[in-house]
């Protein structure tokens, strides 16, 4: 989990931090790239900081966690609920690729779905507990992936595939999302490597490479945003 927390901490000083800072600024400007990036950073900040407050062992930044994780829900969920569903599918150009964005997100809500279940799942059959529960009473981690991340992840290329509005709103916090993880993922491989720890190529090679994917998926979706003769509703 140490090593985990530190990937996670230099992502969020490193890329979150700058993004938020950068999204605020450009939300406050009435841009529309603004607030979905800012949308989606700060469901980036609800995760991490929801994870931390079940996950963490306890420390003296405890109540900061339990702070964080309840600023970014409710900030989140303004944020939300402010945008006009009806009409956001009209700021997008029509030559936005839906259907490659919308299958990286279903290929990596079914990959991270696929990999709880079969870890979880082996343990079950098993009869024993599922590797990396350690000292925990449960799994946080994979009950968010679970509960939360992957039917969103799947609803929102869904309904980006079917050009539905809501899919516009979803799936750039959902790419944010997994940009997140995968980023961590991938200062963790060369935390690893640098530490002289044995990787599968495939590991090396595969998430980075899912991160590079996911990346170039957020620049198609804030490059095919038109913001001329928009109004936005504050």
């Amino acid at each position: 989990m140490a090593s985990q927390a530190i990937s996670q901490d230099i992502v969020t000083i490193i890329l979150a931090v700058p993004l938020l800072i950068i999204s605020l600024f450009l939300s406050n400007r009435g841009l529309m790239k603004g607030r979905l990036l800012l949308t989606g950073t700060l469901g980036y900040f609800f995760y991490t900081y929801t994870s931390y407050s079940f996950l963490s062992m306890y420390n003296k930044f405890f109540l900061v966690y339990v702070a964080l994780m309840s600023m970014s829900f409710f900030t989140l969920t303004l944020m939300i609920t402010s945008f006009d569903i009806d009409s956001i599918k009209s700021y997008f150009s029509d030559k936005i690729p839906r259907k490659f964005i919308g299958g990286f997100l279903l290929f990596m809500s079914f990959s991270v779905g696929l990999m709880w279940i079969g870890k979880i799942g082996t343990a079950f059959i098993k009869g024993g507990y599922p590797e990396g529960l350690e000292y925990y009473t449960t799994l946080p981690i994979q009950a968010l992936d679970l509960g939360f991340v992957v039917p969103i992840a799947t609803i929102s290329g869904i309904l980006l595939i079917k050009n539905k509005s809501l899919g516009y709103l979803l799936a750039p916090i959902m790419i944010i999302k997994e940009i997140s993880m995968l980023t961590a993922i991938t200062a963790m491989i060369i935390g690893q490597i640098y530490s002289g720890i044995s990787m599968s190529v495939g590991e090396i090679i595969i998430f980075p490479c899912f991160n590079l994917i996911v990346i170039y998926c957020l620049y198609l979706v804030i490059s095919n945003v038109k913001e001329n003769n928009h109004m936005v509703r504050r």
